[in-house]
């Protein structure tokens, strides 16, 4: 066994994102049940200097892959990044989060360290050494735990189920790189990022999340949710068939091929509950479903329902919260 376990900080913008504090708890977890060190690694651009925020979380020390070839995504150079990281420091765990960069990044990784990879879960234990992960499928009916044997125990976290928690304070070193992404052959480049003007949340780390579907039968009467995720401090979701209508951006799908979201409140209004749209929010801390359909598979995973017209229900809903909330 090594003397590490090491997780991976995810930078967007030149700023740490969420889920970080979520893989270095798992990672900081896991090295004091095994006697290890916890070690993460970031990959960016023009960060470093916010780095020492993980002594908050227990750990020493931080390596920063920080050069201005990384100021856009590029998966070979990442890839690239974090394989000269892992080579060098050969911890026994390493942890990512499931997010969209997560999931492009951890299977090339796990195939450049020909090492298996347990991806998605939900949770976590060791047992005699070896990881045991659980993770949903058959899109979120079942769950299943796995084991691995590799050197390398490498898993991807689903974001928001491992809530982050700081511990004893610690000076946290931040320890250069001398990686150079110039030495990668980058097959595709990106020329332009267009970025939405809405400055909302993203639903992957978002808290609260009110869901529509075909149920509210318009785009334009997505008003009333809205004004219910205003009311709550939420965002708007959709379902893929409101997406697929030109309703709502893709960026807003939640389902199989949307995004999977772990929210503390997910309000799902007028959608039915089709298995694909289950399998991206059925782990949802709290789920209640408003749809005027009794035998709406959505009601057998919600933990309350309301059975009416939603035209009529979520406005009442939001006067509600607002008089509550304000």
């Amino acid at each position: 066994m090594s003397d590490y376990a090491a997780f991976f900080i995810e930078i967007r913008d030149g700023k740490i994102r969420n889920v970080s504090y979520e893989t270095a708890t798992v990672a900081r977890n896991l090295a004091k049940e095994s006697g290890l060190i916890p070690i993460g690694i970031a990959v960016g651009s023009g960060f470093s200097t916010d780095l020492d925020i993980f002594g908050k979380y227990g750990i020493p020390e931080v390596v920063a892959v920080d050069h201005a070839g990384f100021s856009d995504y590029s998966p070979e150079a990442y890839t690239a990044a974090v394989v000269d990281f892992i080579k060098k420091y050969n911890p026994s765990f390493f942890i990512m989060s499931a997010s969209a960069m997560g999931k492009d990044l951890s299977p090339r990784i796990a195939a450049r360290l020909d090492t298996e990879l347990i991806s998605d879960i939900i949770d976590i234990k060791l047992v005699d050494g070896k990881i045991e992960a659980v993770k949903p499928v058959f899109a979120g009916k079942a769950r299943i735990t796995i084991s691995t044997n590799s050197p390398i125990q490498f898993v991807t976290l689903r974001p928001k189920v491992f809530l982050p928690s700081e511990d004893s304070a610690t000076s946290c070193t931040v320890t250069a790189s001398d990686f150079d992404p110039s030495s990668v052959e980058v097959r595709a480049r990106i020329k332009e990022v267009i970025k939405g003007t809405s400055g909302k949340v993203d639903l992957t780390e978002a808290d609260i999340i009110v869901s529509g579907g075909r149920g509210l039968q318009d785009t334009k009467n997505f008003d009333i949710l809205e004004k219910l995720a205003e009311a709550v401090g939420g965002v708007v979701g959709a379902s893929r068939a409101v997406v697929d209508a030109g309703w709502r951006p893709h960026a807003d799908q939640v389902g199989q091929t949307g995004k999977t979201v772990t929210p503390g409140l997910y309000i799902a209004i007028g959608i039915s509950g089709a298995i694909q749209h289950l399998a991206g929010m059925s782990s949802s801390k709290c789920i209640v479903a408003v749809n005027k359909d009794p035998d709406a598979p959505i009601f057998t995973i919600a933990d309350y329902g309301i059975v009416g017209d939603l035209f009529e229900i979520v406005p009442a809903l939001t006067e509600e919260f607002n008089k509550v909330i304000r």
